[in-house]
């Protein structure tokens, strides 16, 4: 265990300052598309950039890195992503910042890639959940703190542009100079979507609605802050309070799934998230300190969504599709996040910003409608579930970080290219792009 700790702590520390970066970055944005005059469906459309730039780059991006190597593709790509946040600053711009959100986007999974890959040479078998469970508790807080950061020099102008430019160029350090070996590319499982939601239809509705979730929060949440009137601090601990919720309490919600059917608990889930975001609705404008209270249950509940999808999806898989399910479900998140910010933004026009929770209720209520239904389908045609695995948290990255998933079959590893042995620089190791 000591050998794992300088290795892990240098990857770790580079994923902090990159999460930092990222957190600090929507809420930048947000909070200068407020001050701009963008309406939400514009600040929707510019924050929605992103999660496309996300998703074209988990296919994109291992090229490169096969191309180059680990280290000069993560050096290349972290060098951009510290440029763009500044030219953010220079022109205030829809088209221009959607452009740049797109490109952070690609950039930022090209490094969450690298990092994931690397982590990966790092957790041996026996020591994968707890690299998992680390990488995951690093993140979680990490974006939490970038919320707080918005609070450091004027949130309206050039100041957290440059502290986001600031932490992606440090992220380089760590990274640069882990004496981790880097890892051999390998292919990515195959997605196979359609064949995905026959097999698993409540684990699809899951991770496309989380991502509809989620994408809007991270998106427009300090946005909604401040139309309903919230302090600069309030919108920074109301945004962390939900983040560090939703990091803290899928525990006790992973564990009670384990110990009764999945599907029903996520059903309940759903309905109470939808419940604490119908009580935000009303209290948005009078009640910051409640609503900040709320925003820790509702980041409990719903953040749980995704875990809870995956783990119920692989309760019907056989272990070795693991990879090849997980990725699938991840990639649709992708796109629900894509398109949660222009719907959000859009119903924030309409109705005013606080019209933000009633979006999180409709989604909560549609998603709570299709568990009922495919439950009970399920449960008259197969009976009870084959078999009934480990929750396990999750949260959003690259589908490298699925080779970590503890419930993967540890021998199922995919073969490398026959071309990853073309770049003198890589070493052996079980990384999966």
């Amino acid at each position: 265990m000591d050998k794992l700790l300088l290795p892990l702590a240098s990857l770790l520390s580079g994923v902090s300052m990159l999460v930092v970066g990222t957190g600090l970055l929507f809420s930048a944005i947000g909070a200068q598309a407020g001050s701009a005059k963008f309406s939400g469906f514009v600040t929707g459309l510019i924050m929605s950039a992103y999660f496309a730039g996300f998703v074209y780059g988990t296919y994109g991006c291992p090229a490169i890195i096969r191309r180059v190597g680990h280290i000069r593709a993560f050096a290349a790509m972290a060098s951009v992503a510290s440029a763009l946040p500044i030219l953010h600053a220079l022109w205030v711009n829809p088209w221009f910042w959607g452009s740049l959100r797109f490109v952070s986007g690609v950039c930022i999974v090209g490094m969450y890639i690298v990092v994931e890959s690397w982590l990966n040479v790092v957790a041996h078998s026996e020591q994968r959940g707890k690299v998992f469970a680390a990488y995951m508790a690093v993140s979680g807080v990490s974006m939490a703190l970038g919320q707080w950061l918005i609070l450091v020099g004027d949130r309206f102008g050039f100041v957290p542009f440059a502290l986001v430019s600031i932490l992606f160029s440090f992220a380089l350090l760590p990274l640069t100079l882990t004496p981790v070996d880097e890892p051999t590319p390998s292919e990515a499982p195959k997605l196979g979507l359609i064949n995905l939601l026959s097999t698993t239809p409540i684990g699809v509705l899951a991770a496309f609605g989380c991502g509809l979730l989620n994408g809007a929060f991270f998106s427009l949440g300090h946005s909604f802050g401040q139309g309903v009137g919230f302090s600069e601090a309030g919108i920074a601990t109301f945004m962390a309070a939900t983040i560090l919720g939703g990091a803290v309490f899928q525990w006790p919600v992973g564990h009670l799934s384990d110990r009764h059917d999945r599907r029903w608990v996520l059903l309940w889930v759903c309905v109470a998230s939808a419940a604490v975001a119908g009580a935000g609705y009303f209290l948005a404008r009078d009640y910051e300190g409640s609503l900040i209270v709320l925003g820790v249950v509702y980041g409990g509940l719903a953040f749980s969504i995704y875990g809870l999808g995956v783990a119920h999806a692989n309760d019907l898989i056989d272990p070795s599709r693991v990879l090849e399910v997980t990725g699938g479900l991840l990639l649709l998140y992708g796109i629900g996040a894509t398109v949660g910010p222009i719907l959000a933004g859009g119903i924030m026009d309409l109705a005013g910003p606080e019209s933000l929770m009633l979006y999180f209720v409709a989604v909560l209520l549609l998603l709570a409608l299709g568990v009922w239904r495919f439950a009970g389908k399920s449960q008259q045609a197969r009976g009870a579930i084959p078999h009934h695995g480990d929750y396990v948290m999750m949260g959003s990255g690259s589908q490298a970080v699925l080779q970590m998933d503890p419930r993967r079959d540890p021998h199922d590893v995919p073969p490398p290219r026959a071309d990853s042995t073309t770049n003198p620089r890589t070493h052996g190791g079980p990384g999966n792009l």
